[in-house]
């Protein structure tokens, strides 16, 4: 089964929870340090479309709204953990990248460009687990 990439309007959700199968969710200090990572991403090959950017005040409302809508049973796992681990750095005026990487080639990329812009926290999402890059 293919991968799809994301779109700021089709978030994939497993029981009610988050979960963006083919991507890395990364967390920096600041939005500008998110928007410099982006640039940096598409300058070693990534498109617009494999990367979504999202401001801290945007993260923290999606993150919001999806904790909102939790059934009971989901929200004792470790995805439920990461997305009040998102909202939680939101809050905090972290700025965001969700990069589609379905390959460790891509992942690569995606962890030497985080590091380079100093970022918080790389987690790939995979099939059956989520993986922490940084």
């Amino acid at each position: 089964m293919a991968i799809k990439r994301l779109t700021k309007e089709d978030h994939p959700l497993s029981f009610g929870v988050f979960s963006p199968v083919g991507h890395v969710v990364v967390a920096f200090a600041d939005d500008a340090s998110a928007g410099a990572a982006a640039r940096a991403l598409r300058e070693t090959g990534f498109e617009d479309e494999d990367i979504l950017q999202y401001s801290a005040h945007e993260e923290s409302e999606e993150m919001s709204r999806m904790l909102d809508g939790i059934s009971g049973a989901a929200g004792f796992g470790h995805e439920v953990c990461l997305m009040r681990q998102y909202k939680a750095l939101a809050d905090e005026g972290c700025g965001w990248l969700v990069v589609y990487a379905p390959d460790k080639a891509h992942c690569e990329k995606v962890v030497a460009t985080a590091r380079q812009h100093g970022a918080m926290l790389a987690e790939k999402y995979g099939r059956l687990v989520i993986e922490d890059l940084l």
